[in-house]
C-alpha cells in the first residue's frame, strides 16, 4: 500500500510540474499577443491562468514563499472590503504577475541554452583566469555581457568558474583575497547591468510603471549609471588592493580574447534587435523580449545541434525546458509574481492611509523625491522587501513626472539606480545570497561588510547623477 501511494504521489507531482510549465508558456503567449495587439481575448484569460498557476505552485514551495501568497490573499480581502473598484485593481495586479512570469519564462530560454554552450564556458573560464592586475576589470566588463545573456545564471556560472580558479592557488592568504575580489567583481558586474539592460527586471518593471517612457530613452542615462557602479567598484578594488606577504605564481589564460567574441556577437544582436524592433513597432520592452529572446535561443539551439539530429534534439530540449526546467523555478516565480501583485494591490491600500495621515507628497521638493527613490529601495531591501515589490508599491504614491517638473526618464534613472544598490547591499536578494554561498559566508556579510562602503559611495554619486540628469541635462 505504501509503495502504491508513493507511486501515485509521484505521478501527481510529475503531472502538476508539467501542468505548471504548460501554464507558464500559455501565459507567455497571451502576454505576447496582448503586447503586440494581436488579440483582445488575452486580457480576461490571463488572470484565470495566473490564479491557476499560483495555486499549483503554492503547494510545492517552501513556507517563506507561501507567506507571499498569504500576504497577497490578505491584501486582496482588505481591498475588497474598502474599495468598490477592488476587482479592477486585483485584475491589474494579476496582469502584472502575468507579465513578470512571461518575462521570466522568456529570459530562461536563453539561460537554458547558454548554460550548455561550450563557447560560454570558454569565455567564462578566460575571464576567471586573468592576471590579478586586470582580473577585476575583465570580470566587470565581461560579467555585464554574461549578465545580459544569463541573468542570475551569470552569477552561478562565473561564480563556479571563479571558485575553481581560486582553488588552484595553494597559498591560503592569496586564495582568500582572490575569492573575495573575484566574487565582488562578478556581483558588481551584475548589478551595474541593471540600470541599462533590456533584459533586467529593474529596467522592465520600472518602464511598466512609469508612463511615457521607453528603453531607448533610458539607455544612455542608464549606461552612465552603469559606468558609475562599475567604475567605483574598480576604483575601490584598486585603492584597497591587499598587501600580500607572498607572491603568487601567475599562469597565462588558456584562451585569448577571441573567446569573448561569441558572447560579444550575442550582445550586439540582442541590443540591436531590441532597438530595431522598438523603432519599427513601438511595442513595450516586455513584448519585444518575450519574442526576441526565445527566437535567439532557438537559433542558438539549432547551431549547437546542427551536426547531431538537429530537429530531434531541439524538440527534446524544448520539451525538457517546458515540462521539467521551468517548474524547477517555482520558488523564484512565486516570489517575483507575488511581489508584482502585492505592490500593485498594496499601493491602493496605502494611498488612502497616507492621505488620512496628512502625508501629501505633492508638497515635497522634487529633488528630495528623486534622491529618496535612490535610497528607499536598498533600505527596503534590508528588511527583506524585494525591489519589484518596493517599486510597484512606491511609484503609484509619488507625483507624476509632470508634477515634479522633470522628464519621466529621470524617475527611471532614480529607480534603476536604487534597484542596483539593493542588489549589492540587501542580504535578501539572489545576488548576495549566491555570492555568500560561494564564499561560505552570510549574505548579510556580503551586503553590509563586503559591499557596505561601495553601496554608500555609489548611492551618493548616483544621487548626484540623478539630480544632474533631471535638472541640468
Amino acid at each position: 500500500m505504501t509503495f502504491g501511494a508513493t507511486g501515485l504521489t509521484m505521478k501527481i507531482h510529475i503531472f502538476v510540474d508539467k501542468l505548471s510549465g504548460l501554464l507558464l508558456c500559455a501565459i507567455t503567449v497571451l502576454v505576447i499577443c496582448e503586447e503586440w495587439g494581436l488579440t483582445g481575448w488575452a486580457y480576461p484569460l490571463k488572470p484565470l491562468l495566473v490564479l491557476a498557476l499560483v495555486a499549483i505552485l503554492t503547494t510545492q514551495v517552501r513556507l517563506s514563499r507561501k507567506v507571499f501568497v498569504l500576504v497577497a490573499l490578505g491584501l486582496s480581502i482588505a481591498l475588497a472590503s474598502t474599495n468598490p473598484d477592488w476587482l479592477d485593481i486585483v485584475i491589474r495586479g494579476l496582469a502584472a504577475a502575468a507579465f513578470i512570469g512571461a518575462f521570466f519564462t522568456a529570459l530562461s530560454t536563453l539561460r537554458a541554452v547558454a548554460q550548455t554552450s561550450p563557447a560560454i564556458q570558454r569565455a567564462g573560464a578566460f575571464l576567471a583566469e586573468q592576471k590579478p592586475g586586470r582580473r577585476y576589470a575583465a570580470l566587470t566588463l565581461g560579467g555585464q555581457a554574461f549578465a545580459l545573456v544569463l541573468s542570475y545564471g551569470s552569477l552561478q556560472l562565473l561564480g563556479a568558474l571563479a571558485m575553481a580558479s581560486a582553488k588552484t592557488e595553494l597559498n591560503a592568504e592569496i586564495r582568500e583575497h582572490r575569492i573575495r575580489r573575484m566574487l565582488l567583481a562578478i556581483q558588481r558586474a551584475f548589478v551595474s547591468c541593471l540600470p541599462w539592460s533590456p533584459l533586467s527586471f529593474g529596467m522592465v518593471i520600472t518602464l511598466s510603471v512609469i508612463p511615457d517612457t521607453s528603453w531607448t530613452q533610458a539607455l544612455v542615462p542608464g549606461l552612465v549609471s552603469s559606468c558609475i557602479l562599475a567604475g567605483i567598484g574598480w576604483g575601490l578594488d584598486t585603492a584597497f588592493k591587499p598587501n600580500l606577504t607572498v607572491t603568487s605564481a601567475r599562469r597565462a589564460p588558456s584562451e585569448t580574447w577571441a573567446a569573448m567574441l561569441p558572447l560579444l556577437a550575442l550582445l550586439v544582436v540582442m541590443v540591436v534587435g531590441v532597438v530595431t524592433l522598438h523603432e519599427m513597432t513601438g511595442v513595450r520592452i516586455v513584448g519585444l523580449v518575450a519574442v526576441l529572446v526565445p527566437t535567439i535561443a532557438l537559433i542558438w539551439l539549432l547551431i549547437q545541434h546542427w551536426a547531431d539530429a538537429p530537429l530531434k534534439n531541439i524538440c527534446v530540449r524544448i520539451r525538457d525546458y517546458v515540462l521539467w526546467e521551468l517548474p524547477d523555478y517555482r520558488g523564484e516565480l512565486v516570489l517575483l509574481m507575488m511581489a508584482g501583485y502585492i505592490g500593485t494591490v498594496g499601493s491602493h491600500l496605502l494611498a488612502p492611509i497616507m492621505l488620512n495621515a496628512g502625508m501629501d507628497l505633492s508638497v515635497v521638493s522634487p529633488w528630495v523625491i528623486l534622491v529618496s527613490l535612490v535610497w528607499i529601495i536598498p533600505l527596503a531591501g534590508q528588511i527583506g522587501m524585494n525591489p519589484i515589490l518596493a517599486v510597484t508599491l512606491i511609484v503609484p504614491l509619488i507625483p507624476d513626472a509632470a508634477s515634479l517638473g522633470v522628464q519621466p526618464t529621470a524617475i527611471i534613472v532614480a529607480l534603476t539606480s536604487g534597484w542596483a544598490l539593493s542588489g549589492a547591499s540587501s542580504p535578501f536578494t539572489a545576488t548576495t545570497l549566491l555570492i555568500g554561498s560561494f564564499a561560505s559566508i552570510s549574505a548579510l556579510r556580503v551586503g553590509l561588510v563586503w559591499n557596505g562602503v561601495y553601496s554608500l559611495i555609489c548611492g551618493l554619486v548616483l544621487s548626484l547623477w540623478v539630480l544632474v540628469y533631471a535638472f541640468v541635462i
